[in-house]
């Protein structure tokens, strides 16, 4: 017999509307809990897409199961209504923003239905709904007041066509995901959150979670904690560099040091850049690259070197070439690094191109061939004033 899957699934699911029995009860202390949650969508105008369908069916299949076994399963849905991009097709259209995410909504929930997913349809959420997002804003007035919620001035992916911000994900091969407009890097004042001063705990209390080890080293390399110091060099030109370094044991094994473009000093320095017609096509080029494409560890690395501008090696009192290369971001440390090739393979590699001395400061390995990484804290300094002799970790 022909599976008539149009009206057999309609008539069940108008009856799953009609007596709800995906509904969580309120006060139900007869049963254990389960909290069932997925991201909300985005409810843009072409509807769903494979990547709302498959982790929705993962959870409504482990809620469903869940409720066979007695839970009481709470399985909300929602929408995360608010974006540019709806504002930017209601200004094309000439039709008001509400009503454009209004009908997207109206959209995406037939289309939920039709699915047969079984959420609790009492708890929807809607974020441009005012009574939900009255309480982001108190929220964020909280955050504020406690010094959480602050603006700053940093580069961000700038969609030329859509004129939003977007996040590397949806940034392909320097254009935009959605519209395929060029994407630059762009400096915006935003508002920002301070949650690295949770850094440590969130990583702390990872041990404390019950999660799958593959999430929580994926959470681990996200919020990426690095144990170091900030060091000060010194620019020719009476400028202080800081750097935030986790080796500074290797201070005088640094024999250049590098820039972002996206640092304010270069822009200051404009005039005392004796290249900076070179130095400015090259930010120019940066501009057009992601934080991925830029942070790709295999990738050819390129630069300039600033010329009339260095860098004074604090420890040697030596003066070391100055460069801008788009592999150091404005986003992590101080958007300045120091290049010691004879114990960083990025550093060697940068080195070799550019044809920059590569000084043994830890003994072992051949720097001819390779930079030596340290296994472990052991090794003994060479080629160090007064460390010399030292072990890494004396």
């Amino acid at each position: 017999m022909k599976y008539d899957f149009t009206a057999i699934e309609k008539k069940w699911q108008q009856k799953w509307l009609e007596e709800k029995p995906f509904t969580a009860v309120t006060g139900d202390t007869t049963r254990e809990k389960f909290f069932g949650l997925i991201e909300f969508p985005y409810p843009s105008g072409q509807g769903l897409h494979v990547g709302h369908a498959r982790p929705f069916t993962a959870m409504d299949i482990i809620c469903r199961k869940k409720r066979m076994q007695g839970y009481n399963v709470l399985f909300p849905i929602g929408y995360d209504a608010f974006g540019l991009p709806t504002e930017n097709y209601a200004v094309q259209h000439h039709i008001h923003p509400a009503k454009v995410t209004h009908d997207n909504v109206e959209n995406f929930e037939k289309q939920l239905h039709m699915l047969g997913y079984s959420f609790d349809w009492d708890r929807t959420v809607n974020t441009t709904d005012p009574d939900y997002y009255k309480w982001t804003q108190w929220i964020f007035l909280q955050m504020f007041k406690k010094g959480l919620a602050y603006k700053a001035s940093m580069p961000v992916n700038w969609c030329t066509s859509c004129k939003i911000v977007l996040a590397n994900e949806e940034v392909v091969e320097g254009v935009c995901e959605r519209c395929g407009g060029e994407v630059i890097r762009k400096e915006k004042s935003q508002w920002m959150l301070a949650i690295t001063k949770y850094a440590d705990r969130l990583i702390d209390d990872l041990d404390d979670v019950d999660f799958i080890n593959r999430v929580k080293i994926q959470q681990r390399n996200w919020i990426g904690r690095s144990e170091g110091t900030e060091v000060d060099f010194t620019a020719t030109n009476g400028d202080k560099l800081t750097v935030y370094t986790t080796r500074c044991d290797t201070l005088f094994g640094v024999t250049y040091m590098v820039i972002s473009p996206e640092h304010p000093y270069l822009q200051q320095w404009k005039d005392q850049i004796r290249n900076w017609d070179a130095v400015s096509a090259y930010i120019d080029e940066a501009a057009h690259k992601s934080d991925f494409e830029r942070g790709e560890l295999n990738k050819e690395k390129t630069g300039v070197r600033l010329e009339g501008i260095e860098a004074v090696n604090p420890a040697s009192g030596k003066q070391v070439p100055l460069f801008v290369s788009d592999y150091v971001l404005m986003g992590y440390g101080t958007g300045i690094v120091m290049g010691v090739p004879g114990h960083d393979q990025r550093d060697w590699e940068f080195a070799t191109k550019f044809g920059l001395p590569i000084i043994e400061v830890v003994k072992g390995g051949d720097i001819t061939k390779e930079a030596f990484t340290l296994k472990d804290d052991t090794g003994i300094m060479v080629n160090s004033g007064f460390l010399d002799g030292m072990t890494v970790k004396e």
